[in-house]
């Protein structure tokens, strides 16, 4: 018998909870960034795994293969051409990094900017993700608020004049401009150069998070914030995003787009012996041949689910339940009768086998968002959506008399 010891007294004081072992995916599967199980594609991945291996495999024997500690040269000059073709960006494969996930390029970026106090400018509503990184650095955040285009402009000129009046300045803004995350908007060309006429006034860089940009349903998106700060001669922008939602979220793989002199940066700070090979080789071996059919048919088969989420909505919740339709990406925003606390909800519902983001989780705007909640539908089938939902609004009507009346509920 091991005698255990307890390590308790032992931890930093600022550490987070424990958290719970993980006992399995509920029934009702509504959080996380998940993908569409079925929409992987597992026979092009196992074709590209096959030929790269056979070609390159020996490599692996050498930390960074041979393309150094920046990632896979292929997956790299394979980003060069995808970011130029679908977000206007020019850069060289020099002027990537790849990650192990966005969220590594959040901690990269937090890392080389931020010390304790310093000032953040975010959207109000966020990437839950990205707030929790902000408290653990210490930041103070400044939340901006939002409406159904995205981030206001209105809004950001009067807080960055507002600072400067009290002799602070931001030492970064940070947005997630296509298939805003959680609200799903989609900034305009217009408030796009505003953004950046603002920024660039201020002297704030700005830490754009494109992670969801390859998921808007018509194909149809904006250039990047990079790309028009380039245009106009301005290099202030940093750039994230991830195949995490366009092939699968377990590969773990993201990268960061940035002038050479703030790479240089970076990857003094990631001592990691560089992001996994493998996942590299394999995704840049499919994504040359596949990566465009692939992302269109993954668009087609998750706008059939956002269209199930929105039915089952109106179903089961009517006009109790407030949303702007979804342009593209993986969740809607729900917004509920003032009478609803989400975070109740949630807790609730997890008891049902129902699992929700509740909106003070994805929000800096403190108790304006608790009626509010996350739902992402990317994962579940479209009959386990309807289920879902309507399992949700009788633990709502219970608890909070939300519907006043509900459609075919299943118990």
């Amino acid at each position: 018998m091991v005698n255990a010891f307890d390590f308790t007294p032992l931890l930093r004081p600022d550490v987070p909870p424990a958290a719970a072992r993980f006992a399995g995916f509920p029934k009702y599967n509504f959080v996380g960034g998940h993908n569409d199980p079925a929409s992987t594609p597992i026979e092009a991945l196992r074709a590209a795994a096959d030929a790269v291996l056979k070609r390159e495999g020996r490599d692996l024997a050498t930390y960074g293969l041979a393309s150094g500690p920046q990632g896979y040269l292929p997956l790299r000059e394979f980003l060069v051409r995808k970011l130029k073709a679908h977000a206007g960006i020019a850069c060289t494969s020099d002027e990537i990094l790849i990650t192990s996930g966005s969220l590594q390029g959040l901690d990269l970026v937090n890392a080389l900017l931020l010390s304790p106090g310093d000032t953040v400018l975010i959207e109000a509503d966020c990437y839950s993700g990205s707030i929790s990184r902000l408290q653990r650095a210490g930041a103070s955040i400044v939340g901006v608020p939002l409406d159904h285009d995205g981030m206001r402009m209105d809004a950001l000129a009067a807080i960055l004049a507002d600072l400067k009046r009290g002799g602070v300045r931001p030492k970064y803004l940070y947005s997630i401009p296509t298939i805003q995350n959680p609200n799903g908007s989609v900034l305009s060309l217009e408030r796009r150069r505003q953004l950046l006429r603002l920024a660039e006034d201020y002297g704030v860089p700005v830490f754009e998070d494109e992670c969801y940009a390859d998921l808007v349903f018509d194909g149809n998106r904006p250039p990047a914030l990079f790309a028009l700060g380039r245009e106009r001669g301005w290099d202030g922008v940093i750039h994230i995003g991830s195949f995490s939602k366009s092939i699968a979220p377990a590969l773990r793989v993201g990268y960061v787009v940035a002038p050479w002199s703030v790479i240089a940066r970076l990857l003094a700070l990631k001592q990691d012996a560089g992001s996994g090979a493998l996942e590299q080789m394999v995704l840049a071996e499919f994504c040359e041949s596949h990566f465009d059919t692939h992302v269109a048919a993954l668009n087609v088969a998750l706008k059939h689910k956002a269209d199930a989420l929105i039915a089952a909505l109106a179903e089961h919740f009517g006009t109790a339940a407030e949303f702007q339709i979804p342009s593209g990406g993986i969740f809607l925003w729900v917004t509920l009768p003032g009478e609803v606390d989400t975070t109740r909800l949630a807790m609730l519902a997890a008891e049902a086998g129902i699992v929700i983001n509740p909106g003070e989780e994805w929000s800096v705007a403190g108790v304006a968002a608790s009626r509010r909640l996350r739902l992402c539908f990317a994962n579940p089938t479209e009959v386990v959506i309807r289920e879902g939902v309507a399992a949700l609004a009788a633990v709502c009507q219970r608890e909070f008399g939300v519907p006043a009346r509900i459609g075919n509920v299943v118990g």
